[in-house]
């Protein structure tokens, strides 16, 4: 989803297609940077790579020290695993392990369903350091494409970019002085919009049960507090300031109360139920098809 007329330069990172669509083609270093920024956060956080740092807990218990963006992540986390009761946590990989979804991509469940362990229990997050009490299979992923969303654009706008639209496979961040239509896929048939949004100056990301989904009634949102993957909700779409957080809450509506959450973010939302009702907020100013 690009601007016409703008510059793009694509890209893989952290196992998904990149997107940066900007008036002027990047320079040479401007690439580099950004290139640079996603593989040192992958090499901070995937569990899909041995040498990463996460992947250091899932082997021994231990501490390890995360980047300087450790800290808003932990306060996001922390801030949602209580509002959904746990089941939302960054403890959920073991498992999406369990049910198939490793570093191998087995996609083959191996067994029953298991809840993620209690992050009281084994879990200790304090900024960017990080201590688990026994193995533990870290998942960031609910907002750490949103953060790296975010970074990527403080990349461009420490160069002086001040236009521009990030797209991380859907994940997007946009500035600039003329707002951007932006199709909403149909959560059964990616050839198929429901709708339509404008953003601008702001982030809009999705979620959905069928962009990873593998086996019968597996995909990757779970219940945390379960293991079981969730069934209501099959789409949801975000708004707010920063990619984080809008990557964080598109997870959240699967599982918390839309009202709970505007109790304590600033956003705007709509979800898309299995039924195929769809329900959205005020400030949701998209169009959507009938």
């Amino acid at each position: 989803m690009t601007h016409t007329g703008w510059s793009d330069f694509s890209f893989d990172g952290i196992g998904t297609r990149w997107e940066i669509s900007t008036p002027e083609e990047l320079p040479d270093g401007v690439r580099a940077s950004l290139l640079g920024v996603v593989e040192d956060y992958d090499r901070s956080y995937s569990r899909f790579r041995d040498d990463s740092l996460l992947a250091a807990l899932a082997r021994e218990a231990g501490t390890v020290t995360l980047p300087a963006g450790a800290g808003e992540l932990e306060q996001l986390f922390r801030k949602l695993y209580r509002l959904s009761n746990g089941a939302m946590t960054p403890l959920i990989g073991g498992s999406l392990e369990r049910l198939g979804y490793g570093a191998g991509y087995a996609l083959r469940p191996l067994g029953h369903p298991v809840p993620a362990p209690r992050w009281e229990d084994v879990l200790e997050w304090n900024g960017t350091e990080i201590s688990a009490s026994a193995p533990v299979v870290l998942d960031i992923g609910a907002a750490g494409k949103g953060q790296l969303v975010d970074l990527a654009a403080a990349v461009l706008r420490s160069a002086g970019i001040t236009e521009f639209l990030v797209d991380a496979s859907g994940d997007m961040l946009h500035s600039g002085a003329e707002p951007l239509g932006v199709a909403l896929e149909h959560p059964y048939d990616p050839t198929q919009a429901i709708g339509v949004v404008e953003v601008h100056d702001g982030a809009l990301c999705a979620s959905a049960a069928n962009r990873r989904a593998w086996g019968d009634g597996l995909h990757h949102v779970l219940d945390g507090a379960t293991g079981r993957p969730i069934e209501t909700v099959v789409a949801t779409w975000t708004m707010a300031a920063t990619a984080m957080e809008a990557d964080a809450l598109a997870t959240a509506l699967f599982m918390v109360d839309p009202t709970v959450l505007e109790g304590e973010f600033d956003f705007s939302w709509l979800q898309v139920y299995s039924d195929g009702y769809a329900a959205y907020s005020a400030g949701f100013e998209g169009t959507l098809f009938s």
